[in-house]
C-alpha cells in the first residue's frame, strides 16, 4: 500500500498546478472587444488614423474611421457644410454599429465629437479628445482659437477669395502640425494637404447636461502642440470637468508621431 504522504504530496502538486494553469489562462484572457469610432481634424482625412486603427485591431477591436464631408475623397461643397453636418456622418456611423461606442476626436473633430454626444448620448460609452477643440455650450471653434495667444495656426492662414475655405502656408504646415514627424509622416502631410472648409469654423455646438453631461470623458493632451495651445487646452478641460487626464510630449498630430503611445492610452481608457 501506497504510504499516505505519497498521496498527501500528489493531490498537493495536482493542486498547486490547477491554480497555476487557472491563473496563466486568466491572465491570458483579453479584455472585452470594444468598438472605436475615430474623427480627424482639419486639413487632415481618415488616412491619419491608419497606425493606431491598425494596433488596436490587432488587440482584436473593431475600429470605424470617419471621413468627414469635404476631407479626403470627399468633394461635398463647402458651402453646404457646417458641425452639425459633421455630425449627422458621425452619427450615421455610429447607428450602423451594433453595441456602445469609444468615440474619438482630434483638434476640430472635438467640436464633432461633442456635438454627437449631445445627439447620441446613449450610444457613446467613453468620448475622447485628442489635442481636441472642446465647446463649452454655445461656443463655435473660432470662439475658442480667439483665446489662444501661443497656437501658430492663425497667423499661418490664407483664406480663398469666396472665403469658403481656409488654406495653411505651405512653409507654416509641417511646423503647426507635425513638427515631431519622420520625413516620410512630414511628407505623407504634405501630400495629402487640402484646404479646409471654412464654415464650420463659425458653428457654434449646444450641449447639455442631460445629453453630453452624462458621457464620460477623457482628454489627451499634446504637449508640444503649435496649433491648439496647452493652456487653451487645459483651460477647456477646466471648464468642462474632465479628471481623466493623459499627456502626450507630442505635437499637435500624435497618432502620427507616437501611434504606439496614443494606442497605449486608448486601450487603457477602454477598460
Amino acid at each position: 500500500m501506497k504510504n499516505p504522504i505519497f498521496f498527501a504530496l500528489a493531490f498537493a502538486t495536482i493542486a498547486l498546478l490547477s491554480v497555476s494553469a487557472c491563473s496563466d489562462n486568466d491572465a491570458a484572457t483579453p479584455t472585452v472587444a470594444k468598438t472605436y469610432v475615430l474623427v480627424h481634424g482639419a486639413w487632415q482625412a481618415p488616412y491619419v488614423w491608419q497606425a493606431v486603427k491598425e494596433q488596436l485591431e490587432q488587440k482584436g477591436n473593431k475600429v470605424v474611421v470617419v471621413e468627414l464631408p469635404g476631407h479626403g475623397a470627399d468633394n461635398t461643397p463647402p458651402a453646404t457644410l457646417s458641425i452639425d453636418v459633421y455630425r449627422d456622418k458621425v452619427v450615421a456611423a455610429i447607428a450602423a454599429l451594433p453595441g456602445n461606442v469609444i468615440l474619438v476626436g482630434h483638434s476640430m473633430g472635438g467640436m464633432v465629437i461633442t456635438a454627437t454626444a449631445e445627439k447620441i448620448p446613449t450610444r457613446i460609452e467613453r468620448l475622447v479628445y485628442v489635442g481636441a477643440f472642446l465647446p463649452a455650450t454655445g461656443q463655435s471653434l473660432l470662439d475658442l482659437t480667439s483665446t489662444d495667444s501661443t497656437s501658430l495656426l492663425g497667423a499661418g492662414l490664407v483664406p480663398s477669395a469666396d472665403h469658403l475655405l481656409l488654406g495653411v502656408k505651405a512653409e507654416s504646415l509641417i511646423n503647426i502640425f507635425i513638427q515631431d514627424g519622420s520625413d516620410a509622416i512630414k511628407k505623407s502631410v504634405a501630400d495629402n494637404y487640402r484646404a479646409e472648409p471654412a464654415i464650420p469654423f463659425a458653428s457654434p455646438v449646444i450641449v447639455t447636461a442631460a445629453n453630453f453631461g452624462s458621457v464620460a470623458k477623457y482628454y489627451v493632451h499634446t504637449v508640444q502642440d503649435h496649433a491648439i495651445g496647452l493652456n487653451l487646452q487645459k483651460r477647456m478641460v477646466a471648464a468642462a470637468g474632465i479628471k481623466n487626464i493623459y499627456s502626450l510630449n507630442s505635437s499637435h498630430c500624435p497618432f502620427l508621431s507616437m501611434p504606439t503611445e496614443l494606442t497605449t492610452i486608448l486601450l487603457g481608457i477602454a477598460n
